[in-house]
């Protein structure tokens, strides 16, 4: 599996940065898509509209053509599988993610959230769980949420 990840990242991702203070572009793509698919897993069911909402969205993120998208998912699912909980994601986020790209993946995680018409209660937990592990504001949190439900319910 080792090296199947490392051949992802050599054919498709820039190399990781020898700086050891940053965190690579690869390691924040699949920290990334790791949140987003565990948003999809956090109700009871998973749509193939979370699923599309996801896969549109991280390869709009990170500029991936489909192939490049469906092997990040993958690595991203192996990462979860391996994971104990959201730390070493979120620690990843923190390091290389400006407030900004933070209150973006924020929103991100509402698009997932909402792509099925319908928001679970352990949906916004995770959310909320995720804004505090990343250190967004609970404004940015509301704000976030109100403008995607706006966007994608017109409510």
């Amino acid at each position: 599996m080792l090296s199947a990840v490392r051949q992802f990242f050599e054919k498709y991702i820039e190399p990781p940065s020898n700086t050891a203070d940053r965190v690579s572009g690869h390691s924040l793509q699949i920290a990334t898509a790791a949140l987003l698919i565990e948003m999809m897993r956090a109700d009871s069911e998973i749509t193939e509209a979370e699923r599309t909402s996801i896969s549109k969205t991280i390869q709009s993120k990170f500029a991936l053509t489909g192939e490049e998208t469906d092997e990040l998912m993958k690595i991203a699912e192996e990462e979860i599988r391996q994971a104990s909980g959201y730390f070493q994601f979120t620690s990843l986020i923190n390091k290389g993610f400006t407030r900004e790209q933070k209150k973006i993946i924020i929103e991100h995680l509402w698009e997932i959230a909402f792509a099925d018409a319908a928001l679970d209660k352990h949906e916004e937990h995770m959310v909320r769980k995720i804004s505090g592990l990343i250190h967004v504001e609970h404004k940015d949190f509301i704000d976030a949420k109100l403008r995607v439900r706006k966007r994608l319910l017109g409510k």
